[in-house]
């Protein structure tokens, strides 16, 4: 019986095949994009990627894919070819829900999370390559009623509706502005590339109400790159101003690639 698959991620990424392949192989390097800086980030890595990823590789005339096969058959392959050197696809596969009762049709955690990594990987393979990552997150923000939404007070109400490589314009609560470009967008979440937060880059998801009463809750998390110390502490200091007029954020347990 052959199951059914569902496409979670597709993207292209204008780096070559060896270089995408060795940042979802090496430990130091998989830390640039993966998930978010917190105590247990480096055994989680040592986990899923080198306890739990069964490797693979298919060559077949002029065109190489590398994938990585988990347990509960996630499926992350990369595909790159003679004729396009300088470009990899990615793809993130996972089964079907159907017959899944852990799943509630609303919102499948796994994969908006490896929709934003996916995303944090081009990121930062294409912005800042050969760069380490600091991060800072915000998770379980109260998103707030539709009549005073924590993104309206945050001023990011209107990038949803941004066509994607727009520019996105956002008012701090403190008066403060910045600016970015629209990377990507999905119904429960959206990346911003942040040109005033020296080229950072801004995942925000939501988790709607029918998943979690009363309002649901926002997630984000701020990757940074190339920051000394001062210009990193700046920007936390910022960053837990631009979120201070949310309720205080719940921090969950991290979420594996485990499906």
């Amino acid at each position: 019986m052959t199951l059914e698959r569902r496409v979670v991620a597709l993207i292209d990424i204008p780096a070559p095949l060896a270089t995408v392949w060795e940042h979802l192989r090496d430990p130091h390097l998989i830390r640039r994009w993966y998930a978010w800086d917190w105590p247990g980030l480096d055994e989680e890595i040592r986990h899923v990627f080198g306890e739990q990823a069964v490797e693979h590789v298919q060559v077949d005339d002029g065109t190489t894919t590398h994938t990585l096969t988990w347990p509960h058959l996630d499926v992350l392959s990369v595909t790159g070819s003679v004729e396009r050197p300088d470009h990899t696809r990615l793809e993130f596969t996972r089964r079907s829900h159907e017959g899944l009762t852990a799943f509630d049709g609303v919102r499948d955690e796994i994969d908006e999370r490896w929709i934003a990594w996916t995303h944090q990987l081009r990121f930062a393979l294409t912005v800042h390559p050969g760069l380490d990552r600091r991060t800072l997150a915000v998770f379980g923000l109260d998103a707030g009623s539709r009549q005073d939404a924590l993104l309206d007070r945050a001023g990011l109400h209107g990038a949803r509706g941004v066509p994607l490589g727009g520019h996105v314009h956002a008012r701090r609560p403190d008066g403060t502005q910045l600016g970015g470009t629209l990377l990507h967008k999905g119904e429960l979440q959206f990346g911003v590339h942040l040109h005033g937060f020296a080229e950072s880059y801004l995942v925000v998801m939501v988790t709607p109400a029918a998943h979690h009463p009363p309002h649901g809750h926002v997630d984000a998390i701020l990757s940074t790159y190339g920051m000394d110390d001062a210009t990193f502490a700046e920007v936390e200091r910022r960053w837990g101003g631009w979120w201070q007029t949310a309720a205080h954020p719940v921090h969950r347990p991290s979420v594996t690639a485990r499906g």
